[in-house]
């Protein structure tokens, strides 16, 4: 990031709703992972507090890229998370997307493969890293609330490469266009 180039808002978007869920505990990890960061300006996203409709649009709107963090239910993403998805709209065109998943032998993937299908409707660009986590509960120290998995930190920093490349691609094409990417 130069000096002069704003930082890319990233919206890390928790995609579970359910009582008791585990994505808060994924997305404060992703979010300090990308803190870490001076690129980043991160906005965690929480759809249980925001709500589905258009507290979601706007904060999706505001943002640069997103990563969301989403649990696989029935062998696809939760309900509420397509609800807000579908609210976006518009404001998920041009946007670099991300994923941090978690759950059972899986780790979410199945998940990540009908969102990516959702957002390429959308005009969104899906990478294809994935941050993924098997038998979440227990893939999580819950003292320290940090993956218990050694190479979790470097599969974030191969996604938020990926996100900070695509924020500046597709930055750069919206101004040369005319037009917000």
């Amino acid at each position: 990031m130069s000096d002069t180039e704003p930082p890319i808002r990233l919206a890390v978007v928790v995609g579970s709703v359910r009582p008791g869920r585990f994505g808060p505990v994924v997305a404060a990890w992703f979010a300090a992972q990308a803190r870490r960061r001076a690129a980043f300006a991160v906005d965690v996203v929480d759809l249980a507090e925001t709500g589905l409709d258009a507290g979601f649009a706007a904060r999706l709107e505001a943002a640069d890229a997103v990563v969301v963090v989403t649990p696989e239910y029935n062998h696809s993403f939760p309900g509420p998370l397509k609800t807000a998805v579908d609210a976006g709209g518009g404001a998920w065109r041009g946007k670099p997307v991300g994923f941090v998943a978690y759950g059972g032998l899986s780790g979410g993937l199945r998940a990540v493969e009908h969102l990516r299908c959702v957002l390429a409707e959308l005009h969104a660009v899906a990478l294809r890293d994935t941050v993924s986590f098997h038998g979440a509960a227990g893939a999580f120290d819950p003292a320290t609330g940090q993956p218990r998995e050694p190479g979790a930190d470097a599969a974030a920093d191969v996604v938020l490469d990926a996100l900070a490349s695509w924020s500046r691609t597709l930055r750069r094409a919206g101004d040369e266009q005319g037009v917000r990417a």
